[in-house]
């Protein structure tokens, strides 16, 4: 690589990463929630019964084929997902930024950290 990393570079793309993770995450749950009441807003709600989330919205995978089928629920799901991968993003950044500036020790606690993060959210830890 012909350019060298600075710390002031590694911190406008962090925060690039964190602003438009926060924006897409908002505008998809959104409209998420916009479709959910457009195809449930005459639903009579029974208080009394609680049903949980369905199966499919349990896992990423399935989160994920749903809301490419425009499942409202899903969408929102997806939404939220992006919610949490947005932290994620970031110190997969600062690992890429930590091993172009040749740090080895905290190359090794971001990708710890990563390694942590991600399993977490795939339901392994």
């Amino acid at each position: 690589m012909s350019r060298s990393w600075n710390d002031l570079d590694i911190a406008r793309y962090v925060s690039a990463i964190l602003r438009g993770g926060l924006l897409l995450s908002a505008v998809i749950t959104a409209l998420g929630g916009v479709l959910y009441l457009m195809r449930h807003s005459g639903d009579t709600v029974a208080y009394r019964t609680f049903v949980g989330e369905p199966p499919h919205l349990r896992s990423v995978v399935g989160i994920v084929q749903g809301a490419a089928r425009g499942d409202a629920p899903a969408i929102i799901q997806f939404g939220l997902l992006l919610l949490i991968a947005t932290p994620i993003a970031r110190v997969a950044l600062a690992l890429l930024g930590f091993y172009l500036e040749r740090d080895r020790r905290y190359v090794a606690i971001s990708a710890v950290v990563l390694i942590i993060l991600v399993l977490s959210l795939l339901g392994r830890v």
